[in-house]
């Protein structure tokens, strides 16, 4: 593909891009990009791969600052239709390494938003061309590759920057801090995460809000967790529990994914320590059915196919947060306080907006990339090597501009 093409002109696809920039260097991690405060300043050039749902949302979240310049790619023409004038579009295929390449040189920051298998080719590069990367995988593996990758590199490579992973690991670390700080002791830290159709009416009582490949991951692939003080790995859909919230019956069980670093972050100073995604009574045992009776955890592909032509869609979902802690704050003297217990908990809706209806998990998830991405632009996070999820206070994700959409959708009274 021709790396820059004009606006109005062919690539060599054969595909019409629009308003493609003129190449400029990458950022320097030793001077980290501010961003403009007016249009006289110079936008940050970000480039977000994926149309789908979550990425488009990122885009026109970031364009509607007025701080960045965006670019959104697909391979697929149809998915870059109908967006707000001033996002440059581009259709090639980031996945094969030679048109990521093109596509990323002269930018400043990448924000991936395609499939967890694409992960580490789209860091790879990224580090290659000294390209800050973000991105929203839940998959362990593909994390582990990304750090590896972020060893001596010039730029940041921040991956899990989503929900769960992403800002559930910025509210527990907050929550082990509490009691970590001053020498006080964690016993356990508890975390859970729901992104659930407010009106459920099939046997799984679920639709699909996000990436079928990424739920399907997450219910197969084995959980990190810490465990009588010792890191290991537990199996997903297991440690199955019960709960109220608000007065709606919930259950919990373990996924793949959710912790993100925090199993290292924790490793030595918490007792137990662990993820699950939150759901309506009744799921986990059919997912047990269709996973492990059926064996469709070795067919993850059919898996997909079935899920994505049976199980609808919805645009009304809402996103549960809910984190406990359990410990012992610092006392005066270097003593022990008494047995404190910490909490969060928050449910958020969708928004209406210019652009039309986010839905609750969109808007979590692209508010959580785009301040991971305004924290480092605003030199407020390292400028590069691997950065966790946990390097950002939670104060200061929630006063961040994007960070405040976890507080401006709030869900009021029952729901379900």
């Amino acid at each position: 593909m021709t790396c820059i093409t004009p606006t109005g002109q062919p690539d060599q696809t054969g595909q019409t891009t629009q308003a493609a920039a003129p190449a400029v260097q990458p950022a320097s991690p030793a001077a980290p990009v501010t961003p403009a405060r007016n249009a006289r300043q110079t936008q940050i050039r970000v480039v977000v791969l994926g149309a789908g749902k979550i990425g488009r949302t990122i885009a026109v979240m970031l364009h509607d600052s007025g701080d960045y310049r965006v670019t959104l790619v697909d391979r697929e023409p149809a998915h870059l239709e109908g967006l707000p004038e001033g996002i440059a579009v581009r259709v090639a295929d980031p996945g094969q390494d030679q048109d990521c390449a093109c596509l990323l040189g002269g930018a400043d920051a990448v924000l991936n938003a395609l499939p967890f298998h694409a992960a580490v080719a789209v860091a790879t590069v990224a580090a290659s061309l000294g390209v800050h990367y973000f991105d929203l995988t839940e998959d362990v593996a593909a994390t582990h590759a990304v750090r590896r990758l972020a060893e001596g590199a010039r730029s940041v490579l921040m991956p899990q920057c989503g929900l769960a992973p992403g800002f559930i690991g910025v509210v527990g670390n907050d929550l082990a801090q509490r009691f970590l700080r001053g020498g006080g002791e964690l016993l356990d830290l508890k975390m859970r995460v729901g992104a659930l159709p407010r009106y459920p009416s099939n046997a799984l009582k679920y639709n699909l809000t996000w990436s079928t490949e990424g739920l399907i991951n997450e219910y197969c692939n084995p959980c990190e967790a810490i465990v009588d003080g010792r890191r290991v790995e537990v199996p997903a859909l297991e440690g199955l529990e019960s709960f109220s919230l608000d007065g709606i019956e919930y259950e919990a069980f373990n996924t793949s994914g959710g912790l993100g670093t925090l199993p290292e972050t924790l490793a030595g100073r918490a007792r137990d320590v662990d993820y699950k995604s939150i759901r309506y009574p009744g799921h986990c045992a059919v997912m047990k059915l269709l996973l492990n009776d059926l064996r469709l955890r070795e067919r993850r592909d059919w898996m997909r196919e079935i899920f994505e032509s049976a199980i609808p869609a919805t645009r009304q979902d809402v996103v549960i947060v809910f984190a406990n802690a359990t410990g012992y704050a610092a006392g005066a003297k270097g003593g022990r306080g008494p047995l404190t217990q910490a909490s969060f908990s928050v449910r958020i809706g969708g928004a209406d907006t210019a652009a039309g209806h986010v839905n609750a998990i969109q808007l979590t998830t692209a508010a959580g990339i785009c301040t991971a991405l305004d924290l480092v632009a605003g030199g407020e996070l390292p400028q590069a090597g691997f950065v966790p999820q946990e390097a950002m206070p939670l104060d200061t994700f929630l006063a961040n501009r994007f960070g405040r959409h976890y507080t401006r959708h709030p869900l009021q009274g029952a729901m379900a």
